[in-house]
C-alpha cells in the first residue's frame, strides 16, 4: 500500500487543460445555463465513505461521482485528466484531507466553490500505534516521530455522525431550495449511526479479551470508542513482511491477552496475517476498514459492513 506523496503529473494537467476546463465548468449539472441541466447538485466524493455520506444525505437531489473506483486502494489514487475535469465541473467536492495527497492537490487547484473537508467537521487524534503508519505518512506538519493524526474517522460511528451533520449543513447552504430534504436525510442517517453506536457498545461490553490484532492500523478510533486495544502488525503496509522481533512480541501478547484471531482487510493480500497467524497458532478473519465496497465486502454498504465487523470482533474477542 503505497502512500508516498503524489502530485498531479504535468501531462495530466496539460491534458485536462486541453479539454477546456473553462468550458466544462460552465456545464455543471446543477448550474448549467443551457436549459439541459439535470437539476441535480453535482458532488464529487474522494472515496467510498464520502460517497456514502453524499448519497445518503443528498438523496435524489445529488449526482455523486467517486474518484476512487471499487477495489482501488484509496491511498494509491492518482488523479487522471478526466477526473481533474470532473472536479472542475462539480458544484461540491467532499473529501478527507491528508488521506489522499493527490486529491488534496487536485482540490486545492480546482475552482469548486464548495469544498467540504470531512476532517474539519470532527476531532482528530493521534494514536500511538500509528507512528510510521497512515497518519504519519499523511500529516506534513507532525512528521513520523510524533505520529501525526489518524484519518480513519469514519470507523467511529460517533465521529462519522458529526461529519454527516456538517455535510448536511453544507449541502443546505449550497442548495437552499432542497434544504428541508437534506436536513431530514441527515437526521435519518445520524439516527442510523446512533443505532450502530449502540450495537457496538452493547455488543462489545462484555468480552473475554479487549485486544485485537490487525495488519493495518485503521481501527484506533473504533478501539478507543469501545474500550478495546488495537495492535497493528506493521501499521502502514499490510502486505509487507513483519520483523522477526515483531512477530515474537505479537505471539507473546496474543498468548497473554487471549487473542485468537489476526485480522486482515478486503483490499489487500492476507499473506502477512496468515504468516503471523501460522507462526502464532492463531486464526484469521476480515476486519474491513471500509475504504471501498467490492464483491468481496461482507455487506452492500457502510452500515452492513460495520455490522459484519462487529460480528467478527465479537467472535474474536469472545463475547460472553
Amino acid at each position: 500500500m503505497n502512500v508516498r506523496r503524489r502530485l498531479i503529473s504535468g501531462s495530466a494537467v496539460a491534458a485536462a487543460t486541453a479539454l477546456g476546463l473553462g468550458t466544462l465548468s460552465a456545464c455543471s449539472g446543477f448550474a448549467a445555463a443551457d436549459g439541459k441541466s439535470s437539476g441535480k447538485l453535482d458532488v464529487v466524493a474522494s472515496f467510498y465513505p464520502m460517497q456514502y455520506l453524499a448519497e445518503q444525505i443528498g438523496g435524489t437531489h445529488v449526482k455523486v461521482t467517486n474518484l476512487t473506483q471499487p477495489g482501488q486502494e484509496p491511498h494509491d489514487l492518482e488523479i487522471s485528466a478526466r477526473q481533474t475535469a470532473q472536479l472542475q465541473e462539480a458544484d461540491v467536492v467532499l473529501y478527507l484531507k491528508n488521506l489522499q495527497p493527490a486529491v488534496d492537490d487536485a482540490v486545492a487547484q480546482s475552482e469548486v466553490k464548495t469544498k467540504i473537508d470531512a476532517a474539519s467537521l470532527t476531532t482528530l487524534e493521534k494514536h500511538g500505534n500509528e507512528v510510521g503508519g497512515h497518519a504519519a505518512a499523511h500529516d506534513d506538519t507532525e512528521g513520523e516521530e510524533s505520529g501525526g493524526t489518524d484519518p480513519h474517522i469514519w470507523l467511529d460511528p460517533v465521529r462519522y455522525a458529526e461529519v454527516a451533520q456538517g455535510v448536511g449543513k453544507a449541502l443546505e447552504k449550497e442548495d437552499p431550495d432542497h434544504a428541508a430534504d437534506y436536513k431530514k436525510n441527515t437526521e435519518a442517517l445520524v439516527k442510523k449511526l446512533d443505532g450502530l453506536d449502540t450495537q457496538y457498545k452493547d455488543g462489545l461490553a462484555d468480552t473475554k479479551t479487549k485486544v485485537f490484532i490487525t495488519t493495518h492500523a485503521a481501527f484506533g478510533y473504533l478501539a478507543e470508542r469501545y474500550g478495546l486495544t488495537e495492535e497493528a502488525i506493521n501499521g502502514l503496509d499490510p502486505e509487507s513482511e513483519p520483523s522477526a522481533n515483531r512477530v515474537k512480541d505479537l505471539e507473546k501478547m496474543a498468548k497473554a491477552d487471549g487473542v485468537s484471531t489476526i485480522f486482515y482487510e478486503t483490499l489487500v493480500s492476507d499473506k502477512t496475517a496468515k504468516t503471523v497467524a501460522d507462526d502464532a497458532g492463531l486464526g484469521t478473519d476480515v476486519l474491513d476498514p471500509i475504504e471501498g465496497i467490492t464483491d468481496k465486502s461482507k455487506g452492500n454498504d457502510y452500515l452492513q459492513v460495520m455490522e459484519s465487523n462487529l460480528k467478527a470482533l465479537q467472535t474474536a474477542l469472545g463475547t460472553k
